[in-house]
């Protein structure tokens, strides 16, 4: 009896100890499960919204991504009475995303047609991943989006534009956008964009366009695009005034660049460790330049989203009695000792004028100032913005009597002349842009002109908007 007992004692405990270890590789494959990434459990992702607009015509591109690895989808659209498969596929490579390119089914599938004049459709994605999880099956996504069909072009009316535009000088266009959808637009020219501001009525815009004085060719379109990627492209018609800018060749002797150069390279503790003339010359000429013209280009492209209800400009005439000593867009070569020995280049994108030593600098007409402190070369500098992206700097003045954030009103004295940066006799360095780009300050400076590339315009414009 007592040897049963003890035999009954040492299976039992033999069973015990079975059902601890089995129990632990059950734990542990739990674990393995829960923390492989062959059984990661987060299912794909389809990156699109739960409602899009369609033109049918451009296929339509749907992102689908996963955390390890993309094993294949299938996607289905529905016109409301039929549903069809447009595409059933195996994803190789173990991608971890991958770009659907959806293409409206024209012809018969599966003794299916879809209602090519259905209005709304429903499309359905189905994604499957090469996780583990699931019994092997893998994490499984179904994503259901809703589509408006919409095939019709944006409408784009131009209701007054300048008649030509000058190479270096500024257009101005007004113009009309009408879409239901309507995503975006902008006026485009040789690769620069402008962006429009709204006129008078909601859907009526009008912008200033730039010819670029370094560039040879123009054309100028205004680009229009509805959600469901349905794009015009409207030209607008100018007349095209060529025009050449002059080219200099100035020698850079020791005593300039001992004298201003070396100060300017003091002033700033990024190039004090230059001792080599001409490396000078170069850091302050091109590399100095270059940085203070960024800070000029962004702050000056800035255009407003508010409703603008008219905008008059006055003609520009900042120094009184003032003589032109530097030119607009001249190409200036700088040589040392011979002419054949170029050492640094340089454009000159404003006006130089002078008068009188530290002559009163006026703004001839209304805005807001954007900047007035140093800025490198071009010394002690107000910045102000006259709306439509039409903004002017004031270089090189001896005292800046306005601060950021100032409303000027038309005739307010703003600085006065002097010879703070890259200046070597008290003068104005007068600059005119437009969104980010320099333009010939001279137009601005002609009534004439004003009155008729801007004023009439806008005059135009205005009989036919207030005439609905």
């Amino acid at each position: 009896m007592r040897r049963r007992r003890y035999g009954s004692y040492g299976r039992k405990k033999s069973s015990n100890s079975l059902t601890i270890i089995l129990l632990g590789l059950l734990i542990g494959a739990g674990a393995y499960m829960f923390t492989s990434k062959g059984f990661e459990r987060n299912a794909p992702i389809v990156h699109s919204e739960d409602f899009i607009y369609w033109n049918r015509k451009s296929p339509l591109q749907i992102k689908i991504s996963d955390d390890t690895a993309l094993k294949s989808y299938r996607v289905y659209i529905n016109d409301g009475e039929h549903k069809v498969e447009i595409a059933n596929d195996v994803i190789p490579d173990n991608a971890k995303e991958k770009i659907i390119n959806i293409v409206y089914p024209k012809q018969v599938i599966n003794g299916i047609r879809l209602d090519p004049r259905a209005e709304k459709l429903q499309i359905t994605i189905e994604v499957n991943d090469k996780s583990n999880w699931n019994f092997f099956q893998g994490n499984n996504t179904i994503k259901r989006i809703n589509v408006e069909v919409d095939y019709k072009r944006p409408d784009i009316n131009i209701l007054s534009n300048s008649y030509s535009i000058t190479r270096g000088g500024v257009g101005l266009v007004v113009f009309q956008v009408k879409d239901k959808d309507l995503k975006s637009f902008y006026v485009e020219a040789d690769g620069n964009r402008f962006k429009a501001e709204p006129y008078k009525k909601s859907g009526y815009y009008a912008t200033l366009i730039v010819w670029p004085y370094n560039q040879e060719n123009f054309s100028a379109n205004i680009v229009a695009e509805d959600k469901a990627g349905n794009r015009r492209v409207s030209n607008v018609p100018f007349y095209l005034v060529s025009r050449k800018y002059k080219t200099s060749f100035l020698e850079a002797k020791d005593k300039f660049i001992d004298g201003k150069i070396s100060d300017l390279i003091a002033s700033d503790p990024d190039y004090l460790m230059i001792e080599d003339r001409l490396e000078k010359l170069k850091a302050i000429n091109e590399v100095m330049r270059t940085k203070n013209e960024k800070l000029i280009h962004t702050l000056s492209s800035k255009v407003s989203d508010e409703l603008l209800t008219e905008w008059k400009i006055n003609r520009f005439y900042p120094l009184k009695n003032a003589a032109k000593v530097a030119s607009f867009g001249d190409n200036r070569h700088y040589y040392y000792k011979t002419k054949d020995n170029e050492v640094s280049e340089s454009k000159h994108v404003g006006l130089d004028l002078a008068s009188t030593k530290m002559a009163k600098i006026v703004s001839s007409n209304a805005g807001t100032v954007v900047y007035a402190d140093d800025n490198g070369i071009y010394g002690n500098m107000p910045m102000i913005d006259h709306g439509l992206g039409l903004y002017t700097i004031y270089g090189h003045c001896s005292n800046i009597i306005v601060k950021t954030g100032d409303k000027v009103n038309a005739g307010f004295v703003i600085a006065q002349t002097g010879k703070s940066g890259l200046a070597l006799g008290d003068h104005l360095h007068f600059g005119v842009l437009v969104q980010g780009i320099e333009v010939r300050p001279e137009e601005w400076m002609d009534r004439k002109w004003i009155r008729d590339n801007i004023d009439k315009v806008f005059k135009s414009a205005d009989k036919i908007i207030e005439g609905e």
